[in-house]
């Protein structure tokens, strides 16, 4: 189950620059002039604002801030076993790498596959990278599956939620650390209301319409 300190769960490397900084400041100024700049491009990487989350029962949300790069019809085998709708996001590191629940009910599948570390921008290299792979089903059937995708910089996937855990819409999921990309599937008939190359963020934006 999600807990708010998990966000920073393994934050040694905010101890070591802020370290340097202190170190350096005090014995070689330039040093912890660049160990400063680091601890705050850290700090700002692990932000995690509140969302206002769309009342709408019927909304689907972003799972992630970014920038959609692709939205496909394809076969999705593993939770929805049929044709469904594929909405990539890519995340920068300049992104809130905070995920989110599109929909609100539970966690019927989650699965880590580990695997390699490529360009998470080319949506040919998704299956082949690490990831995570999460089922939600609310309370009257309807299923969408999220997919965290580790990235050439990203290097660990984080769940905060697990199978059989009971999500709010906007509820968070977990993070991946250092640019990446998070897929959306929805179930045929399914409205898509977000544009290709348009900016979203996490649990505000509405990308679709469930029938």
């Amino acid at each position: 189950m999600f807990t708010k300190r998990t966000l920073w769960e393994g934050r040694w490397p905010l101890t070591v620059l802020a370290g340097l900084m202190v170190a350096g400041l005090w014995w070689y100024w330039p040093a912890g002039m660049a160990a400063l700049v680091l601890l705050g491009f850290t700090v700002c990487f692990f932000r995690d604002p509140e969302r206002a989350i769309p009342a709408d029962p019927l909304a689907i949300v972003a799972p992630a801030d970014g920038k959609v790069t692709d939205i496909e019809t394809v076969t999705e085998p593993t939770f929805l076993n049929g044709p469904a709708t594929r909405i990539g996001i890519f995340m920068s590191v300049f992104n809130v790498h905070v995920q989110r629940a599109p929909i609100a009910g539970e966690i019927k599948l989650a699965a880590y596959h580990p695997g390699k570390f490529l360009d998470a921008r080319d949506a040919q290299a998704v299956l082949a990278n690490e990831n995570r792979f999460i089922g939600l089903e609310s309370a009257d059937g309807y299923r969408v599956a999220v997919r965290q995708v580790a990235g050439l910089i990203a290097r660990r996937i984080v769940g905060w939620a697990g199978q059989g855990d009971q999500l709010e819409k906007g509820q968070r999921l977990g993070m991946i650390r250092f640019g990446s990309r998070v897929e959306l599937y929805l179930p045929p008939g399914t409205e898509i209301l977000v544009p290709l190359g348009a900016s979203v963020q996490a649990g505000t934006t509405i990308l679709a319409r469930r029938p």
